[in-house]
């Protein structure tokens, strides 16, 4: 974990044609990934189905679980910007994340459930500002979409190896029972708990501490390389980002509207897994695309997508449906979320990355818990296909303030 000045880039054996931090912090999230989705993609089945919890119950454990790790992400990217030291916080974060995953082999209540998720997030809230802004430095400013696209596809390829593992548990262990049982998720936490702790060892030995780049980039003319502030192009993004997100309720919603058509487990399962396949396959073509054409165009061609699918969730009739929209899911996640994270570099100095990542992952977390909490009151008290349809508005409304109010970078080839 050395601050000593690194080899650039392209005088480096690269992997896949990029730096290799950017290869092995994409074989660490997949493999904590992997653990992660066998463990606690299933919790609202495991909310309602074991534990007895309604949906508002559910909605509330998934919008805190999404929601309450936000400060912690915009405090660890501060400190990684301050100290330098990227990777060390995420050691920690990714460290502390895998202690707590096991501890829900013995989860009893709704409340204990909650608990433990949110020590899995805290986790998740430490690493993940350090981890992306580690990331965007060891990257060119040219090779972002891509890098970061890599990165999420090799994340995804973790969910669909995981859930893969949890549809093989599941089957031999309760076939096509419609409801999640206790036996079948212990199983889930014994195994998802193994390559959580592989990630860890990955990260301490294989991922590099970068020295960080001292780019600067031009906001209306005038140089922000030496200030302290962040561009007032991010703050709107930023603020476009909490209409977009206060639709986006927990993909738990998701699950729950499978299973409200009738959908058993282990099709639910497949259907999560189908979901990932989709998400992976377009991470990498996405973000290349938006290294050509703009960050800005390919995220609202995303949201385009969001909008439509949720559509669909909300007039869904059939299982068949549910297949279809799964798969459309995971293409408006594949389209967005490395370019999304590629357009925050491109916006801020290198020395404020941590600092913007923190605000990024920050803001859109926290506004996740009032997403969650109305989502869930919409679907008890007036049906579930009500957060659907909010979600598709206000996923417009965002499209277009993206498209009118927000400027495309300019790109540079510098790191």
């Amino acid at each position: 974990m050395s601050n000593l000045p690194q080899t650039p880039p392209s005088e480096r054996k690269r992997i896949w044609g990029l730096h290799p931090n950017v290869f092995f912090l994409g074989l660490v999230s997949l493999l904590n990934d992997m653990g992660s989705e066998m463990i606690f993609t299933l919790v609202p089945l495991f909310l309602a189905n074991v534990l007895g919890a309604k949906s508002t119950i559910v909605g509330l454990v998934g919008g805190l679980s999404d929601s309450m790790d936000s400060i912690f992400r915009i405090i660890s990217g501060k400190l990684s910007d301050r100290f330098g030291k990227r990777k060390s916080l995420a050691v920690f974060g990714y460290s502390l994340s895998t202690i707590i995953k096991p501890l829900m082999y013995v989860a009893n209540s709704w409340g204990a459930t909650l608990a433990i998720r949110f020590g899995d997030r805290l986790g998740k809230g430490i690493r993940t500002s350090p981890r992306d802004a580690l990331a965007a430095d060891s990257m060119e400013k040219d090779e972002r979409g891509k890098g970061f696209g890599l990165h999420r596809a090799m994340d995804t390829m973790g969910a669909v190896l995981g859930l893969s593992l949890a549809a093989v548990i599941i089957y031999f262990l309760q076939q096509e029972s419609l409801e999640l049982s206790l036996p079948t998720y212990r199983w889930l936490v014994i195994f998802g708990s193994i390559p959580a702790v592989l990630s860890v060892l990955v990260l301490v030995t294989l991922v590099k501490e970068r020295k960080r780049a001292t780019e600067s980039i031009e906001t209306k003319g005038v140089s922000l390389s030496a200030s302290n502030s962040l561009d007032s192009r991010f703050k709107l993004f930023l603020a476009i980002m909490v209409i977009f997100t206060l639709g986006k309720s927990s993909d738990f919603f998701a699950t729950l509207r499978a299973q409200d058509l009738g959908a058993p487990v282990l099709q639910i399962t497949l259907m999560l897994i189908l979901f990932n396949i989709t998400y992976a396959l377009v991470s990498v073509p996405s973000g290349m695309l938006s290294d050509k054409l703009g960050r800005r165009k390919v995220i609202a061609l995303g949201w385009l997508v969001y909008a439509l699918v949720y559509l669909g969730f909300a007039a869904a009739t059939a299982l068949w449906h549910i297949w279809v929209l799964f798969a459309g899911y995971g293409i408006y996640f594949g389209i967005t979320e490395g370019v999304a994270r590629a357009l925050v570099a491109d916006m801020v100095p290198a020395h404020l990355r941590g600092t913007a990542y923190g605000w990024y992952h920050g803001v859109t977390g926290l506004a996740l818990l009032p997403a969650s909490l109305i989502a869930g009151w919409l679907w008890d008290k007036v049906n579930p296909a009500a957060p659907f349809y909010l979600g598709a508005a206000l996923a417009f409304i965002a499209m277009m303030g993206l498209m009118t109010l927000l400027r495309e970078p300019q790109h540079s080839t510098s790191i």
